[in-house]
């Protein structure tokens, strides 16, 4: 499926879905990141969308998954996350520093893997694969305003839990 096919079919979907995340998480922000994250979603599989009978019937369904994960989610406490591996060139003047500075990129890590799945995406996008917000607003179908404020939630997030851990 094409730019402009997925716009057309695809993107005008965003209200009505956004509407019943609403209504299911009864969580304004949340129900913004699950939307934004199913458009993501469908983007990424936008090759096999033709493959489907019927696309808002898709976009529903993924929407009421994920609202659903989003609302289990809230319930439990978070596991213990590993590191996914990041490289790190130590900077530090000494081997203490070195071990410290790694310590902490562990952490943030681990932090970043706890963030709901579109501030995590965006994240990474920005600050690991260097894309403008503009292109992320493209690829994920939201507006660039949204992707600023995705970016801004999942940064503040971040900060708030790496210092209340190194408290």
């Amino acid at each position: 499926m094409e730019q402009e096919v997925f716009k057309q079919q695809v993107l005008p979907l965003r209200e009505q879905l956004l509407a019943y995340a609403r209504r299911l998480t009864d969580n304004p922000d949340d129900a913004e990141d699950i939307t934004q994250e199913v458009l993501l979603k469908l983007w990424c599989m936008r090759g096999e969308l033709t493959d489907y009978k019927s696309i808002p019937a898709l976009a529903v369904q993924m929407t009421k998954r994920l609202c659903l994960n989003n609302l289990k989610a809230r319930q439990r406490k978070p596991a213990n996350i590993e590191t996914d591996g990041w490289a790190l060139e130590s900077r530090a003047a000494s081997p203490y520093a070195a071990l410290e500075q790694k310590d902490s990129l562990h952490q943030v890590t681990r932090i970043i893997d706890r963030l709901p799945g579109l501030q995590q995406t965006i994240l990474r996008m920005k600050h690991i694969e260097g894309l403008e917000v503009e292109e992320i607003a493209t690829l994920t179908g939201c507006n660039p305003e949204a992707v600023r404020m995705n970016l801004s939630r999942a940064r503040k997030k971040v900060k708030e839990l790496f210092f209340k851990i190194n408290k």
